[in-house]
């Protein structure tokens, strides 16, 4: 089933969300949900989804099976998104609430919503809203929230209802949660690991959960629920986990000693997650940390992160599309001078400011080509959480095998979601390429002591150092070097110089696994007709083509993860005797589409985009595959599902 609750931001839609989550994965259920908010602090329309199933799910659903609400914008802006038989839940005092009273709804949402309610003969308020739910055969509950609160505070014997309201959101998921027949302990436990450092909050939302759960008991008539969940054999060796805290713990793992960052959605959320959780408790005993930096703006957060790399620490900055604008150059350094550095990339809408908490993958050909002049780089993209955390770790083997800046992409789907994922495991290998820590004297080469940090021979990577090493002194710099890092502009030297950096794109090809430049899903089916995406779009994908497999239409899909050095050989193998390539992107211009023509020559038939801001999700996905193999002309096909 799918769930939604929604409020103003900053009334704790995201506390009551993970709540439900986290009780719902106790019963034994698998989570995925998706967090959607506006660009400001407080006040506008926040809500979150979240679908529970018996079965692994790892996307979202158009319809919505339940609708918890504790405002009147959130009725007004999702029932009619509520199947046949759903359940919504809204504060009864606010019934007659007129549709221009509500002053966050933006105009054109009002002009929509309006539009709904005159064709449909319904008044323009609340009411009318809810009646026309009730026609599609929705269920419907109103709960006199301050009444309630009045009871609460009776209880608990504290006349400030000012700080009992806040409790709100907790009494409209637990009436969901009693409707649809949790076990209240289960609630409670819930609620005692997202407020337990909080003492004072703790007692009064337990108190107002189990006034809420057990209201619905009493004063509702509850057989003729269509959604009822019954309790499963607990979740073993799973966790519920969002894309930036896997992204932070792979990080953390992956020996990532040293992060910069300046403030921007959605990156922020994992480098706060670092900064919260610095101390690292380490077998032998001996507790490390990570040290977080928030600097003053993003030429200083990647400036700052290639200092601490060239000591010879594993560093990283986060940011997303416009600060990783202002980071082109100092990437272009980090290539000049064979420097390992992590940039993870959460790919928002843009341009400019763009929709700066919505989601796009609209940074693929920028990621690729940003910095001026030729140098090696490796851009690799996550399509799921779970790859997230594994991709963080591989990120970093990749920087310092092979020596260069490493673009990891990720996105705001990816990054605000949150997952029920197999538990990550341990057992992971850290690669650090060509390094040493201590130069023998008798083995430094060059002159009077000098280190040949950029030695031509026959690999194309050179033995690295941490700067200030005794017995390895080399040069830094901008400019075209020699060796030993000395400016140099002989014809002879820099032709040297440019082929050994380039000639990493091939080692790196050759070396790369596999699975880490593209997963053929099906590979061994006998279709002819073929999806190919990159990203967050692999969990709708998938859930997408298992329906049409189900309905008899077999389909293979190809995600791409390599995106550059592009990994054209493995991507023709996988496109051989494709009759029909079917390309899909969260962007307007089918980006991955025009790197695979132009690497392969395979010219993509159908283009599916969406470039609203909204994750694409298993219903769209679905829909519009069943037009392409139904025999539709149109080439491209632009969803924009979502609110």
């Amino acid at each position: 089933m799918s769930w939604l609750i929604g409020g103003p931001q900053g009334s704790g839609v995201d506390s009551a969300a993970n709540i439900f989550a986290k009780t719902c994965a106790k019963e034994g259920f698998h989570i995925f949900g998706k967090r959607e908010f506006y660009s400001n602090i407080k006040g506008e329309h926040s809500y979150f989804t979240i679908r529970i199933s018996e079965k692994a799910v790892s996307s979202q659903l158009e319809e919505i099976n339940m609708l918890v609400s504790f405002d009147s914008e959130t009725v007004f802006r999702h029932a009619d998104k509520v199947s046949p038989g759903g359940i919504i839940i809204y504060d009864s005092s606010l019934a007659e609430t007129v549709l221009d009273e509500v002053p966050s709804i933006d105009f054109q949402a009002n002009k929509r919503i309006g539009k709904l309610l005159e064709d449909s003969g319904q008044p323009l308020n609340l009411s009318g809203m809810l009646e026309l739910a009730k026609a599609r055969g929705c269920i419907v509950y109103g709960l006199p929230y301050y009444e309630m609160i009045e009871a609460v505070a009776k209880n608990l014997n504290d006349p400030k209802l000012s700080k009992l309201s806040r409790a709100v959101n907790v009494m409209a998921i637990s009436a969901s949660i009693s409707l649809l027949g949790i076990k209240k302990d289960m609630l409670i436990s819930a609620i005692q690991e997202v407020f337990g450092s909080k003492p004072k909050l703790l007692s009064s939302n337990i108190e107002a959960a189990e006034y809420a759960y057990s209201y619905i008991g009493t004063k509702f008539d509850t057989k003729n629920i269509k959604y009822k969940i019954t309790p499963k054999d607990v979740l073993k060796d799973y966790v519920l986990i969002s894309g930036s805290q896997a992204a932070a713990i792979g990080k953390i793992l992956g020996g990532c000693r040293f992060q910069t960052y300046y403030p921007i959605t959605p990156a922020s959320d994992e480098s706060e997650f670092l900064e919260s959780n610095q101390i690292i408790d380490q077998v032998d005993g001996k507790n490390g940390s990570v040290v977080v930096v928030q600097t003053e703006d993003e030429i200083a957060a990647i400036t700052m992160a290639i200092g601490a790399s060239l000591t010879g620490v594993r560093t990283a900055t986060a940011t997303s599309g416009p600060g990783f604008s202002l980071m082109a150059e100092a990437l272009g350094w980090a290539g000049m001078n064979e420097v390992p550095l992590v940039v993870t990339m959460y790919q928002r809408a843009g341009p400019s400011t763009g929709l700066p908490t919505r989601h796009e993958q609209s940074d693929l050909l920028f990621a690729i080509n940003a910095g001026h002049g030729d140098f090696p780089k490796i851009v690799l993209a996550s399509g799921d959480i779970e790859e997230a955390f594994y991709d963080s770790i591989k990120v970093f083997n990749f920087a310092e095998i092979y020596q260069l800046p490493v673009i990891h992409l990720l996105d705001k789907a990816i990054s605000s979601s949150i997952q029920t994922c197999k538990r990550f495991s341990n057992d992971l290998k850290i690669e650090r390429g060509k390094f040493k820590s201590v130069i023998d004297k008798n083995q430094s080469e060059g002159t009077a002591g000098h280190f040949q940090r950029f030695k031509l021979e026959d690999s194309p990577i050179s033995m690295r150092v941490p700067i200030g090493t005794e017995n390895a002194i080399f040069w830094n710099t901008g400019d075209e070097h020699t060796e030993e890092g000395h400016i140099s502009e002989d014809p002879e030297n820099r032709n040297k110089m440019m082929d050994k950096r380039m000639k990493k794109l091939d080692l790196a090809l050759e070396k790369i696994a596999e699975n880490d430049k593209a997963i053929c899903y099906d590979f061994e089916s006998d279709s002819k007709n073929v999806v190919i995406s990159w990203g967050s779009t692999k969990g709708a994908i998938l859930e997408a083509l298992e329906k049409l497999s189900e309905e008899g239409s077999k389909l293979r899909f190809i995600q791409v993860r390599l995106l550059h050095p592009f990994p054209t050989e493995t991507v023709k193998k996988f496109l051989t005797d494709a009759k029909l390539v079917i390309d899909v992107e969260m962007n307007y211009s089918s980006q991955l589409g025009s790197l695979v023509q132009q690497n392969t020559g395979r010219e993509i038939d159908y283009k599916i985009v969406k470039y609203n801001g909204r994750p694409m999700s298993t219903t769209e996905i679905y829909i519009a595959l069943k037009r392409i193999l139904s025999g539709n002309n149109e080439r491209r096909i632009i969803l924009d599902g979502g609110t």
